[in-house]
């Protein structure tokens, strides 16, 4: 058996061999990216860099990045859908490109993880007014052996990349699937069915286009390639597995819930209900230990993490699971990734501190639900609960519609589920048309605006501090986009007005001060003893960049920036409010 620290070993140790710098993983929450709330692939901590900026560690990188993916969140519980996952990866910045990339993959399954070429399949792009077919890549696959037969040419829908936002870089991509033994669905099997025969476990990007926001593809200066192989999903197939929930990673809480579900279910819907806990609760865990410091809110990133810890929770309802279960396969996950992942194990209290309170406050927000449920009986008519009232109840109370369904059906009352889907996508609807106004841009958004803005954020993590005279204090999440920037940090109060102010006119301080903006690459260790500021990580053989603004500022960061704080023109902070427990955000822009 193949477990997951056995493939992360040897996919690091591969890469290193071939001139790649082993990175760590990112934070979940990206850095001033307003295109995304979560990190969702290996590449968005290297935007800059794949747009041209200078890597301290070198062109070739490798690294196994933390991600979560929320888009097809209805359909976790299957064998391979999970809302957070283990991507490795290796990026080339301006060096190797196609043949290269796809011969050492095909030498990675083959000779490392000793997989069968016969049970390899792989597609490409197959071209289009943008872009041309990408017999490039095809014809290097044929050269390691891959017969034609199974090299797949297929449209933009399946093998195109990016952008991640609404602009940026992209290009054309070539999958890599394990051949399951079943028969073809149909005489048009392929990579782009879902019957289940193809199954991918590695994609190689290769970016050679900047989507502009016209729609037109330019070509990029530095042509680069970004690689992602599913750590859960290539484990499972390397061990024959039928799904992922079967791996070590799952297989733990997977066997702790079975053991403590109480209720008689139909099997398929109780393994359906278990595997949805262990996905969000796993989901939840990360979030919650990450270093950035996530906690449920209604809005954002803590919005999503509520979202998933109720699901979970009334999933172990319909189990009859006690809730103390869920707090136990955290404590699963955090034992199984401490090593992996040390934060997990540091924030472990606040890991299952924040899953206990929120589930406590579930519990009220179920009480509530029911005690409307009962008013709203008295008034429904013709025995039906209509769709505009059972979207109510989840809009207002947080009650679940499935609940609605269970109470109503106990009560011999029918609910319109047709209106309730109406008024639920009205909703979505509302919600992504706010969302693009919200993020709008894209990770390309390195413009001299953004570069000011995040210039500015640098100056008001110094002023705080010194405002507040609390040196403890760091930055928590950051988003920014070309008209404001949004910065948290950990403080545990709201800033009173002369505080604000006061702050304010720090920042207008030292822009007025004129600093030069100076940027050194050196080890973390070093970075450490000059004074700059940042989350110090346990390599510190790593390179980082430094970036000084006279004496008022040194901090690790990656970009971009300003050359002279004089840039900025004028700081003003339009808003400060709470983000989330401990932790308070600020909105300002530069005028």
């Amino acid at each position: 058996m193949i477990t997951s620290n056995d493939l992360r070993a040897k996919y690091l140790a591969f890469f290193q061999e071939r001139g790649h710098a082993v990175i760590r993983s990112a934070s979940l929450i990206p850095d001033n990216d307003p295109t995304v709330l979560f990190t969702t692939a290996g590449m968005h901590p290297l935007v800059p860099y794949l747009l041209g900026a200078t890597h301290p560690q070198g062109k070739r990188l490798t690294d196994v990045q933390k991600c979560v993916r929320t888009g097809d969140i209805d359909e976790v519980g299957d064998g391979t859908h999970c809302t957070f996952f283990e991507m490795l990866g290796n990026w080339s910045l301006g060096d190797y490109f196609k043949k290269e990339s796809i011969g050492w993959s095909y030498e990675f399954l083959t000779k490392v993880l000793h997989i069968d070429p016969e049970r390899l399949a792989v597609s490409v792009f197959a071209g289009d007014a943008d872009a041309p077919r990408d017999e490039v890549s095809a014809d290097a696959w044929f050269s390691h052996g891959i017969p034609r037969n199974r090299i797949f040419y297929l449209p933009k829908k399946n093998n195109w990349w990016g952008p991640a936002g609404l602009t940026g870089p992209c290009g054309p991509d070539t999958e890599i699937f394990i051949v399951r033994d079943m028969p073809d669905c149909s005489p048009q099997c392929s990579p782009a069915c879902n019957c289940g025969k193809y199954v991918e476990i590695w994609n190689n990007v290769f970016m050679e286009y900047n989507k502009q926001a016209d729609g037109s593809y330019i070509p990029l200066s530095q042509k680069n390639v970004d690689t992602g192989m599913g750590l859960e999903r290539t484990v499972a197939m390397l061990n024959g597995y039928q799904t992922v929930y079967e791996t070590d990673v799952f297989a733990p809480v997977m066997a702790l819930l079975s053991q403590k579900t109480a209720a008689v279910l139909p099997e398929a819907e109780a393994t359906r209900a278990r595997r949805i806990i262990a996905d969000h609760i796993r989901t939840a865990t990360f979030m919650l230990g990450d270093e950035k410091g996530v906690t449920p809110s209604n809005v954002d990133q803590g919005y999503i993490l509520r979202r998933l810890i109720r699901r979970a929770l009334r999933f172990a309802r319909k189990l009859e699971l006690d809730s103390s279960v869920l707090l136990e396969a955290a404590s699963i996950y955090i034992g199984i990734y401490k090593d992996i992942y040390t934060e997990l194990f540091a924030n472990k209290n606040k890991v299952l501190e924040e899953l206990k309170t929120e589930m406590d406050k579930f519990s009220l927000t179920l009480q509530q639900g029911l005690k409307e449920f009962e008013k709203l009986r008295q008034y429904i008519q013709n025995n039906r609960i209509s769709g505009k009232a059972a979207f109510r109840l989840y809009d207002t109370f947080g009650f679940p519609i499935e609940m609605t369904l269970e109470l109503a059906a106990d009560a011999g009352i029918s609910v319109d589920t047709e209106g309730y889907e109406e008024c639920y996508k009205e909703h979505q609807l509302k919600s992504q048309a706010g969302a693009e106004q919200k993020f709008k841009g894209g990770l390309a958004d390195h413009t001299e605006e953004t570069a000011k803005l995040h210039t500015a954020t640098h100056l008001l993590l110094a002023s705080l501090k010194k405002v507040l005279g609390d040196d403890s204090i760091q930055q928590k999440g950051s988003n920014i986009t070309a008209e404001r920037l949004r910065f948290d940090f950990n403080f545990p109060r709201p800033l009173t007005e002369e505080e604000i102010k006061a702050v304010e006119a720090a920042v207008n301080g030292a822009i007025q001060a004129k600093y030069a903006i100076t940027c050194e690459e050196m080890s973390l260790e070093d970075a450490k003893k000059s004074g700059a500021t940042g989350v110090f990580e346990s390599r510190y053989h790593e390179i980082v960049k430094v970036y000084t603004m006279g004496n008022y500022s040194k901090e690790i960061c990656g970009g971009p920036h300003a050359a002279n704080t004089g840039e900025l023109g004028v700081f003003e902070i339009i808003k400060e409010q709470s983000s989330s427990s401990g932790i308070r955000r600020i909105k300002a822009i530069l005028k």
